[in-house]
């Protein structure tokens, strides 16, 4: 058979070589504690998936939806992004519904993207930010984000020749994978930098509802001008603990909206009505829920903070996110490092390279395992480094 080349031009996808690694070992017999993946190991707010139980009942839900989304749905994401931001969106217009971040993160870059322009994706990145451009035809500019610089892009490194051929730049605070958090000032930079150089800006906000010690991130709609070139696009995935859900939001300039919905008219049908009205449920009835579930993320941070610490690994402790961006030992690179805690200790952290060259010398840790599996974790870690030590 003979298969599209544009499969070729991208790694494997990084969390389904993590969930392949994990699996082969459980066969083996072996117990794994997965640090790898940032998927919630606690439930959905009972209230949400009651919603979307009753929604289920009514035979109304069991049609076509629209992609456009149901009045109920961008309604609950507008009032939200008033409320939790200050930010005012036309629900008419301004606001889409998608099936979690990463499709809206992809399925940007084929609706901004021709062959030969050029998408700047900050490095290192979640993979999505360069498969997306890749598969539109697109080339990728990294913008490296830098231990010294607070994992900030330095946009007046981009030549202007890149510049030149850009169309789209992605942007991610609070971030995965360094857990970085960015204020008003990166934001109003890159509203700058697109003004002049007619780029389409794409903030995936997929993070800015775990946060810790009364940190509050910003939405990069709330920059005067945000709304003039680009959009955000947000999910319910972390806060609500909704990532088998796939619910989200692309949400901001009209325009690019609007062709949004156009693309998806032609590659699916649009999220379940049922779907719709448990998330509408969520930015509503259950807007105090993701405070909640930061607390629990905020112990757990204190827990992993002291046990990599002990063990003498760099750590700063995030205020944001569920991730631990960790640089290795000396003597490792990110997949060696990788390696070992997973044939020595039976531990899957995320290598740092599959974000990114910049991502080299680092691994992800996330903390979306209960508090016993973190203590055990470390505990585990820091016995097969003892072993290789000795």
């Amino acid at each position: 058979m003979k298969f599209a080349k544009r499969l070729d031009a991208v790694p494997p996808y990084l969390f389904a070589e993590l969930e392949r690694k994990v699996g082969e070992a459980e066969r083996a017999g072996i117990d794994v504690i997965s640090l790898g993946i940032g998927d919630p190991d606690l439930p959905t707010p009972p209230a949400v998936i009651e919603a979307l139980a009753s929604a289920a009942r009514d035979p109304r839900t069991h049609q076509y939806p629209t992609n456009h989304g149901t009045d109920e749905f961008r309604t609950a994401a507008t009032d939200f992004y008033r409320d939790r931001f200050g930010v005012e969106l036309d629900p008419a217009g301004e606001v889409i519904p998608v099936l979690g971040g990463t499709e809206g993160v992809g399925h940007i870059a084929l609706a901004c993207l021709d062959p030969g322009e050029i998408c700047l994706a900050p490095d290192p990145g979640y993979p999505p930010y360069t498969s997306g451009p890749v598969f539109a035809g697109a080339d990728v500019h990294y913008l490296p984000l830098a231990e010294d610089d607070g994992f900030l892009p330095d946009f007046a490194s981009i030549p202007e020749t890149v510049l030149a051929r850009a169309n789209l730049l992605y942007l991610n605070y609070p971030n995965n994978p360094t857990g970085a958090t960015a204020g008003p000032e990166l934001f109003a930079q890159a509203v700058e930098l697109a003004r002049a150089h007619d780029l389409i800006v794409a903030h995936d906000n997929a993070y800015s509802e775990v946060a810790f010690d009364g940190y509050r991130p910003p939405s990069f709609l709330e920059t005067p001008g945000a709304k003039d070139v680009g959009v955000e696009i947000f999910s319910l995935s972390k806060g609500w603990n909704m990532t088998g859900w796939r619910a989200g939001f692309v949400a901001g300039n009209a325009d690019v909206v609007e062709r949004y919905r156009q693309l998806k008219t032609n590659l699916d049908s649009g999220m379940a009505e049922a779907v719709q009205h448990a998330a509408a449920v969520a930015l509503t009835d259950e807007r105090d829920f993701p405070r909640e579930i930061s607390e629990v993320y905020a112990r757990r941070r204190d827990l992993l903070t002291e046990g990599l610490r002990t063990i003498g690994l760099d750590v700063r402790a995030p205020r944001a996110t569920p991730y631990f961006w960790v640089r290795v030992p000396e003597d490792h690179t990110s997949a060696s490092f990788a390696e070992l805690v997973l044939e020595r200790a039976a531990v899957v952290v995320s290598p740092g390279d599959a974000y990114g060259p910049s991502g080299e010398g680092y691994v992800r840790l996330s903390l979306t395992v209960p508090d016993s599996r973190l203590e055990e974790a470390v505990d585990r870690i820091t016995q097969a480094l003892v072993i290789i030590q000795s």
